[in-house]
């Protein structure tokens, strides 16, 4: 997430970033710290049912205890919003809602599903919206890019899904693998995995960024095709998971693609 911030300012500002190298540290510590502050919460909210779904985690394994975590938590909240108010204004309230947003979900908006999804997707794509204010410029690219963010995050949250059914049903999370079957979660997934793909072509399109958006471009959009592919072919547990790891690295060529396409 801090790394998507200095994207984000860099299809903003272009070879002009270099002269704001302290703004983007800032930046990449308020999205590095705030996310993992997001995910402390959730793993102590989570570790009940991380006990049944993924129970060599660090709390359900007793590597770290509850207390530790929220302590943890605090302390990567303090560090992020403090780097936002030396960024500008701007930033601190982008942070601020962001860090409203994350603490949602994890305490109750998980449980109602597809909502809950996105506001994870939500948190996803703001960092690369807050680059644009690290910089205090907007530029269409980087709405595109966190419209595909969003868009291809919802569908790895729903793969999740999948994966935690057998936990998620015993603590009525109502996901859509839950609520509808994986079937139909798959199908859904999928969807948003190829309207994602389907913006892809807009940026070079629009003229928004260089030809060296292409390459890296076509390998997530290949990538992401790919999954979808799979997923429907095998929505059981154990490929679920693999897509759900496997989306991951689509999101890095994605990242590169538009870092490349920002020169």
């Amino acid at each position: 997430m801090g790394f998507a911030v200095i994207v984000g300012a860099m299809l903003a500002a272009g070879t002009e970033i270099a002269n704001e190298w302290l703004k983007l540290l800032l930046g990449f510590l308020t999205g590095f710290a705030l996310t993992g502050a997001s995910m402390a919460i959730n793993d102590y909210y989570d570790r009940e049912i991380d006990a049944i779904n993924e129970p060599q985690r660090p709390i359900p394994s007793g590597a770290v205890t509850p207390n530790q975590a929220l302590v943890f938590a605090a302390a990567l909240t303090i560090v992020g919003l403090l780097a936002a108010f030396a960024t500008n204004l701007e930033c601190l309230a982008l942070a601020i809602l962001s860090w409203i947003i994350s603490v949602s979900y994890v305490t109750f908006g998980k449980r109602t599903g597809l909502f809950g999804n996105f506001l994870v997707s939500t948190c996803v794509s703001m960092p690369f919206v807050y680059g644009n204010f690290v910089v205090k410029r907007l530029n269409l690219a980087v709405f595109l890019f966190a419209a595909m963010a969003f868009l291809s995050n919802t569908g790895r949250e729903i793969t999740k899904g999948i994966v935690d059914v057998e936990g998620d049903r015993t603590k009525n999370i109502k996901t859509l693998a839950v609520r509808f079957g994986v079937k139909i979660a798959a199908l859904t997934a999928a969807f948003f995995y190829v309207i994602a793909v389907a913006l892809s072509p807009l940026p070079i399109i629009l003229g928004l960024v260089s030809i060296w958006y292409i390459p890296f471009v076509l390998i997530t959009d290949f990538g992401l095709v790919f999954s979808s592919a799979s997923l429907l072919r095998d929505y059981s547990k154990g490929n679920a998971k693999r897509v759900k790891n496997m989306v991951l690295v689509w999101f890095f060529f994605g990242l590169l693609a538009f870092i490349f396409g920002a020169l």
